[in-house]
């Protein structure tokens, strides 16, 4: 049964490159530790794209950012030296700990156009993880579980479902990316005490309820969490072991006001490194 379906909200950032932010909401702001959920796109770019597109450095605390694309590329910068292009079907997976600062820019679209369609999820770290050294992983297609059957692909982008395993994380979640034929039914695991589905595309019918495009719908704890696709649609699923109250504020997540607040003044006096290969500009504290 759902406990809350969530509507994206879009946001135009610019050049009309839309996002849809689901998560945080404020009926619920968090689904295990994923604590940010945006959709980027889908979106089409001429060459000669506006540098003011491109996302500047700026900071992380607390959290991992999880980039995941389905059409596109991102050139990923931070200050722990990475230079990393994410394509579809693979991951950047940036944990920020202590603090990290990086760079988004669409260097690709500029000179040659195309498309860019894409999720960034944000991971708050558990209890004694928060102050962790950062640090950036990037994952190829071959090193993320795929699996199939009859009408369902699937791959898991993180954490463990299924008796499988994909990128490691620093508390139980999982992550996983869908693309269902019409007909097609698929069970979120049950061995995640919170659950979510977001439909990217198409339409899924579960517990007698339609979720179309844009919506996400949360799981109560232990109920029955299938999905039918209705027509050819994707799904990204997200759950896992909540990791205690987290409070957010502007790119910094943490259990902590306090500590919000010495990162915000961090940022504030430049104490914070710039990425080594992106340090000539940076975005403010707002």
């Amino acid at each position: 049964m759902i406990e809350i379906l969530i509507d994206q909200r879009r946001r135009d950032i610019g050049g009309g490159f839309e996002v849809g932010r689901v998560l945080p909401f404020a009926a619920r702001r968090m689904v295990g530790p994923f604590i940010f959920f945006d959709q980027m796109g889908p979106a089409s770019f001429q060459p000669g794209l506006p540098h003011s597109m491109d996302v500047r450095p700026h900071p992380h605390i607390g959290l991992s950012t999880v980039t995941y694309l389905f059409a596109g590329e991102i050139m990923h910068r931070d200050s722990v030296g990475s230079a990393q292009p994410i394509r579809p079907g693979e991951v950047n997976w940036m944990t920020a700990g202590r603090g990290i600062t990086h760079s988004e820019r669409f260097e690709k679209a500029r000179a040659e156009g195309g498309d860019l369609h894409g999720i960034q999820a944000w991971v708050a770290l558990p209890d004694g993880d928060e102050e962790t050294d950062p640090g950036f992983f990037h994952y190829g297609t071959d090193a993320l579980p795929a699996f199939s059957e009859p009408g369902v692909r699937g791959r898991l982008v993180a954490g463990t479902a299924f008796g499988l395993a994909s990128v490691r994380t620093n508390s139980p979640l999982f992550y996983i990316h869908w693309e269902l034929e019409p007909g097609a039914r698929v069970a979120l695991p049950d061995d995640h005490r919170e659950r979510a589905a977001y439909v990217v595309a198409g339409a899924v019918e579960t517990g007698g309820q339609t979720v179309g495009a844009g919506r996400m719908a949360v799981f109560q704890a232990g109920a029955d969490a299938t999905l039918r696709a209705t027509e050819p649609t994707i799904v990204i699923a997200i759950g896992g072991a909540p990791v205690g109250e987290r409070f957010i504020e502007w790119n910094f997540v943490s259990s902590s006001k306090e500590r919000i607040e010495q990162a915000k003044a961090d940022w504030r006096a430049g104490r914070m490194k710039l990425p080594d290969l992106d340090d000539q500009e940076f975005i403010p504290l707002p």
